[in-house]
């Protein structure tokens, strides 16, 4: 009986192909195809998403979009802003300031065209009594010139819109007379005139001070001048050699020591060493006290160690110091006449201007009283021709 049962389970493991066992297997495979084929789809996707991400990512570090939505009229910096910014008021430290305008261009062609100005930098503690002369000076030469005034913080200049001296206040700090701060003030003045590029020359004046020739006289002397205009003697006296401090010793000699009036004229070379000097400055501060006035030695012993060649040793800002005594004489309105303002533009003296004599020494003078105002434009068009 056992031997009969063997052949019946091998019929019974045993199943013939039947069309219906066929179109399941197709049906099954077909299925796994499509769950593959549409897995592969949806991983292909995911990752094409995620490297178009991060390949956008990349590119957008080297190439952002967001440089081309911003508003460049008011957040882009031009060249022509880096060239002479529309506005004086800024928030940088003198520290910032001076270290921005010390890196002059090496190149020496301008990428523009370029008209050398003058810089007129004017120092006060209040109003601008002559401005109605200087506005007369300055009028019909625009782009030729720029102002800038230095005051006493929180100062605002009273002027019309139509001044010259409108908008031209730059950022001040308090100033003493006889310290080192007037040295600070000047060198302020001259590293926001230096912000723009096309200030060629750097007078300082005062609010007493008044011009003494038309503006085309005064801008050919200083554009073609070879030199710069800075008073620098050696003088052995009290009020010379005997401000010189032996603290110095040896970062400057007596040998070295100068003395010169405060009011310059610098070119742009220049002006740029003076902001850009730290050193011989520190020294001055520590050791030229009251009693020693900074304004009067540090910029003429500055020039005469490092820059002689390049001074006329002479100021063009006349002043009349034979009265004696810590002050200049002052001018007012008895003293206006065409003689007096004609004995300043040409007072019988000679002096060098490139290298070759000339009588016309001085373009400025002071001081002078506010009550000079009127007799001095009633001069403007006779005698100094403006």
């Amino acid at each position: 009986m056992k031997s009969r049962n063997r052949p019946d389970e091998e019929e019974a493991e045993y199943s013939p192909w039947t069309p219906r066992n066929s179109w399941s297997i197709g049906l099954i495979k077909f299925v796994s195809f499509l769950v593959i084929f549409m897995a592969g789809i949806i991983i292909g996707l995911s990752l094409s998403a995620h490297f178009t991400r991060s390949f956008n990512s990349q590119t957008e570090i080297f190439f952002p979009k967001t440089m081309y939505t911003t508003n460049c009229d008011k957040e882009c910096l031009s060249f022509k802003g880096f060239l002479s910014p529309a506005h004086l008021m800024h928030s940088m430290s003198d520290k910032e300031l001076f270290w921005r305008v010390s890196m002059a261009p090496k190149m020496k062609e301008y990428p523009f065209e370029r008209v050398p100005k003058v810089a007129f930098m004017f120092m006060t503690r209040g109003p601008l009594p002559f401005e109605r002369l200087w506005d007369r000076f300055f009028g019909g030469h625009e782009g030729l010139y720029s102002v800038y005034v230095h005051t006493i913080p929180d100062y605002k200049l009273n002027v019309s819109e139509s001044s010259a001296f409108y908008g031209r206040q730059i950022p001040s700090k308090e100033v003493s007379w006889g310290s080192v701060t007037l040295v600070d003030a000047e060198k302020r003045l001259l590293a926001n005139a230096l912000l723009d590029f096309s200030n060629e020359r750097f007078v300082l004046l005062s609010e007493s001070c008044i011009p003494v020739y038309n503006f085309p006289t005064v801008y050919e002397y200083l554009i073609k001048s070879a030199h710069s205009f800075v008073e620098s003697y050696d003088e052995n006296s009290q009020q010379g050699r005997g401000r010189y401090s032996r603290h110095m010793f040896p970062t400057i000699t007596l040998h070295q020591w100068r003395k010169g009036s405060e009011w310059f004229e610098l070119n742009r070379e220049l002006a740029v060493s003076v902001v850009a000097d730290f050193k011989y400055y520190s020294i001055f501060g520590k050791y030229c006290k009251p009693s020693c006035y900074p304004d009067e030695h540090y910029i003429p012993t500055f020039l005469n160690m490092f820059h002689g060649s390049l001074n006329a040793n002479r100021t063009v800002t006349w002043v009349d110091w034979s009265r004696g005594g810590p002050h200049p004489a002052t001018y007012g309105a008895p003293n206006i006449t065409p003689d007096f303002i004609q004995s300043i533009r040409n007072n019988g003296t000679s002096c060098m201007y490139n290298s070759r004599p000339t009588s016309v020494c001085f373009l400025f003078a002071r001081k002078f009283a506010p009550s000079a105002l009127d007799p001095l434009l009633n001069l403007t068009s006779t005698v100094m021709g403006f």
